[in-house]
């Protein structure tokens, strides 16, 4: 394949994953039920592989469950994806989107899912009603299904903590990013 052909495939994924978010002639109501299985099936990843995160999740403020993926071309990088964020409160969720770009060295694409705990009520109402994060990432993955590896992570920022596990891909980047969660106006 040439490069230039290459290239152009990655755009145009880049370009899709702009707008990601569950199935496109699903009603309002099976959006809402793919995100909130996607969720369920993510949280049950997560406390496989971290078991005490279970108790992390259910003593937090809440939480939010993310279905990701981006797509690196040479020095930019971009993604989209859709989740839930819940209060474990009052059980109220408010489902949202995401859009994230960055300037690096990257080439790629992956899918991804992320998990955030929030510490204090504060800390999750700032994020389901400002969203921004600022941060970098460096990751290599090469996974497909159950074959491959990809290299996941943990971090903390404040008063929230963050797990993301690669679902698939082929991608090796390093890049200063800017994601923008952001409510879904559709589903709330």
């Amino acid at each position: 394949m040439k490069k230039t052909t290459i290239l152009f495939t990655l755009l145009v994924l880049a370009l899709a994953l702009t707008g990601c978010s569950p199935g496109g002639k699903l009603t309002n109501d099976e959006k809402i039920q793919a995100i909130n299985t996607m969720a369920d099936e993510t949280l049950q990843r997560l406390y496989t592989d971290k078991p005490s995160t279970k108790d992390e999740v259910k003593e937090a403020a809440g939480y939010a469950a993310f279905s990701n993926a981006n797509v690196n071309i040479i020095f930019v990088g971009m993604g989209g994806g859709y989740g839930v964020a819940v209060d474990n409160a009052t059980g109220d969720k408010t489902y949202m989107k995401m859009g994230s770009g960055g300037l690096g060295f990257g080439i790629g694409v992956k899918d991804f899912r992320q998990v955030m705990i929030f510490n204090t009520k504060e800390t999750m109402n700032n994020f389901v009603e400002s969203g921004w994060t600022f941060g970098g990432h460096a990751d290599a993955a090469a996974k497909a299904g159950e074959k491959g590896g990809a290299a996941s992570g943990e971090g903390a920022i404040g008063q929230v903590k963050v797990y993301s596990m690669t679902e698939s891909g082929l991608a090796l980047q390093a890049m200063g990013t800017g994601t923008k969660y952001y409510k879904d106006k559709e589903l709330n």
